[in-house]
């Protein structure tokens, strides 16, 4: 039982993990100023007013940085060809002992399940005196 939870727990982790280091996204910032006035990573920044400060600003002293936080994207993804002959004979037999694994039998036809027995009058064998030593 705590084998097969630690499993599950472990493979979870590793999908995650997998997911995080692939995943690109990119943090914008706005500043107004040497300011920082709003960050967001996945929406867009609130943009500043001059109504905000108290010193009226300049047209030109606002600025955005988009910063981008790039993810692996130089995963090695083999096909069957560029297996070498080992490695293609261990994946050939692993997945024919499995196939075979679960093989599915054909359900069991009993032809007298819904038969009843005749009743029987008299024991035939002591009528007739015939017994099985």
């Amino acid at each position: 039982m705590f084998k097969q939870v630690l499993h599950k727990c472990s493979s979870m982790l590793m999908a995650i993990l997998v997911l995080l280091s692939t995943v690109s996204f990119a943090v914008e910032k706005h500043y107004c100023g040497d300011v920082l006035i709003d960050v967001a990573v996945f929406g867009d920044v609130k943009k500043c007013s001059s109504e905000a400060f108290e010193t009226p600003m300049k047209k030109g002293c606002c600025k955005d940085k988009v910063e981008i936080v790039k993810g692996q994207d130089d995963l090695k993804q083999n096909t069957f060809d560029t297996l070498d002959t080992n490695e293609q004979l261990v994946l050939i037999s692993f997945v024919y002992s499995y196939q075979n694994l679960f093989e599915v039998f054909p359900k069991l036809i009993i032809p007298h399940k819904d038969y009843s027995p005749p009743n029987l009058f008299a024991d035939i064998q002591v009528r007739n005196q015939v017994f099985i030593i």
